[in-house]
């Protein structure tokens, strides 16, 4: 058996990087979430804003 070989066996054999991926995966799973519910929040409270802005323009206006 060469080198390359028994690297490779003992690199298939090898599972201690699977709690780094497992970990990894979760981190990026609640950063999408967090990212979610920011633009839901950014969204609403534009809303919340330009609604506010059009009844202080129509106030302005005496209407």
């Amino acid at each position: 058996m060469t080198s390359f070989q028994r690297l490779f066996s003992r690199f298939l054999k090898d599972k201690s990087g699977g709690n780094v991926i497992e970990y990894s995966m979760i981190a990026a799973l609640v950063v999408i979430g967090l990212l979610a519910a920011m633009n839901a929040i950014g969204n609403s409270t534009k809303s919340m804003y330009d609604n506010l802005d059009e009844k202080w323009d129509a106030a302005e206006k005496g209407g």
